[in-house]
């Protein structure tokens, strides 16, 4: 069957088509009837809320899923459905959101990776070096193949990867997330090697919560909601606030609330905290009901403090205070015992345990509390009801495993699991990273309503949206140090970023 014409009547023929692809889970419908035209040289934004269809129309793509109905076109020729070989013998290549590099190889072995030349049986590693070089090379990725793949920042990797995939010789090229938890100028990186491959020919599927890059990167966008194809267009038809409505069937506003005034009392002090030279004389104190941000760049003093006030790693220098008391660093336990509640970014890794349901990740913090060793299944459901319904966490189907989730429900899990648990102190780590507007404005309410509570918030964020929206006090951080701080009443969103950036406000 040949290749459909592009309807733009460029003559370009689509290098892929989706005709009316069904998927279910467990009778929970995941795709209905999606239909979806890639053309080379072309980015292809898919967009929609968390849980909307996008990763299992992708997945079905990528061949991990095969549909329960309709058909996959690659270069003219039909398919019922495609297994990951199969994809990948077609051209269709994914990076997903969670990095897939061999961490303690080289990036030349990674680039090289099933492909390895020997000779005689045996690696010929010269090849390889020279080989993955210029795989990278050809992209315009500057990275020393030598290095380890471990050593590389998100972006490096994201960029090794994508250069492993082309290589292979992808025709499509699906890209989940690929600048989520990037600072500004790593994103422009990944963002000016994602141009270049749509100049060379690819066909880019990109999957971003964020509208104003997929407005200024993307040539069209595919909006799926509840599993259905609800709009696919141009993007110079569309506006952002057309998009949010199509993403989420409604206009979705986070605004400020009136909250109480917070108390005279310190809930969370941090005094002179070190840490080699990631984070050098930190100091914050934070009111009971206040909520105060650190902002920087991604991987700055911020993305240390996790592990520095959770407990999990003891600093050079420093103290911290929980409702006036002393709290030893180095012990997780001390830190929970004090009433500090650190709720990390990386709920995948360090947040939630994946195989495990949803009401038992709700239920893990409290229970541990209480010293809870056995539960009964049903009253597990019963006490992990009223939790779901406050912090709005919805599955497709019963009690899945959280891994299951959508992001932006896996993370209201990871909220409810410890804010549920009487904090008097939270560290929140970018709470709101890889989801939905609409997850973000849940969360967002969640945030306030904790303030509003009386408990001292202490926020660690790269989005100066955030920051503007949430925080009563902002302190800006760069190269490990407090650059500024500021009452958020009295400076711009402009003002912030550049500072943020480094340099002086207007």
């Amino acid at each position: 069957m040949s290749a459909v014409l592009d309807p733009t009547g460029t003559g370009v023929r689509a290098v892929l088509r989706v005709r009316g692809v069904t998927k279910s889970f467990g009778g929970a419908a995941a795709l209905k009837g999606v239909d979806l035209d890639l053309y080379p040289g072309e980015i292809h934004a898919l967009m929609g809320m968390n849980g909307a269809g996008k990763s299992t129309l992708v997945q079905v793509l990528s061949g991990v899923h095969r549909p329960d109905g309709g058909t996959v076109e690659v270069g003219g020729e039909r398919h019922a459905g495609l297994t990951v070989r199969k994809a990948r013998g077609l051209g269709v290549s994914s990076v997903p959101q969670r990095r897939e590099l061999a961490m303690g190889l080289t990036v030349a072995e990674n680039v090289m990776l099933g492909d390895l030349p020997t000779r005689a049986g045996a690696v010929r590693w010269k090849a390889v070096r020279a080989q993955a070089r210029a795989a990278l090379t050809g992209l315009g990725i500057d990275i020393d193949v030598d290095r380890v793949a471990g050593t590389l920042t998100v972006a490096e990797q994201t960029m090794v990867e994508v250069a492993r995939e082309v290589r292979r010789g992808g025709r499509v090229l699906i890209l989940d997330e690929p600048t989520a938890c990037l600072s500004a100028r790593d994103a422009g990186r990944v963002r000016a090697l994602v141009r270049r491959l749509r100049d060379e020919g690819v066909a880019v599927v990109y999957i971003s919560h964020y509208i104003d890059e997929v407005m200024s990167l993307a040539d069209r966008v595919t909006v799926l909601r509840d599993g259905a194809l609800v709009r696919s267009a141009p993007v110079a038809e569309l506006d952002p606030a057309s998009l949010v409505r199509a993403m989420a069937g409604r206009d979705v506003v986070s605004t400020r609330p009136e909250r109480p005034e917070p108390e005279d009392d310190h809930g969370l002090v941090v005094r002179g905290l070190t840490d080699g030279r990631a984070v050098r004389d930190f100091t914050v104190e934070v009111r009971k009901g206040e909520i105060v941000a650190v902002l920087g760049p991604a991987g700055d003093a911020q993305s240390r403090l996790f592990d520095l006030l959770s407990g999990r790693r003891r600093p050079d220098a420093g103290e911290v205070r929980v409702d006036g008391r002393p709290v030893p660093f180095g012990k997780v336990k001390a830190s929970l015992a004090s009433g500090l509640r650190c709720v990390t970014g990386d709920r995948r890794s360090l947040g939630l345990v994946q195989g495990m349901t949803v009401d038992e990740n709700l239920m893990l913090a409290g229970d541990r509390f209480a010293r809870r060793r056995l539960h009964r299944a049903a009253h597990l459901a019963r006490r992990a009801a009223p939790v779901r319904t406050a912090y709005g966490v919805v599955a497709l189907s019963g009690n899945p495993p959280v891994g299951a989730l959508s992001g932006g429900n896996q993370q209201k899990v990871l909220l409810g699991k410890w804010l549920e648990t009487e904090p008097v102190a939270c560290f929140l780590e970018d709470p709101t990273n890889g989801v939905d507007v609409a997850a973000m404005a849940d969360i967002h309410a969640l945030v306030d309503g904790l303030a509003a509570r009386g408990v001292a918030v202490l926020l660690a964020s790269s989005s100066a949206e955030e920051v503007m929206r949430l925080a009563d006090r902002v302190v800006v951080v760069s190269a490990g140090r407090t650059v500024a701080e500021h009452d958020i009443h009295a400076i711009t969103r402009d003002e912030l970023v550049a500072t943020a950036l480094g340099g002086q406000p207007q």
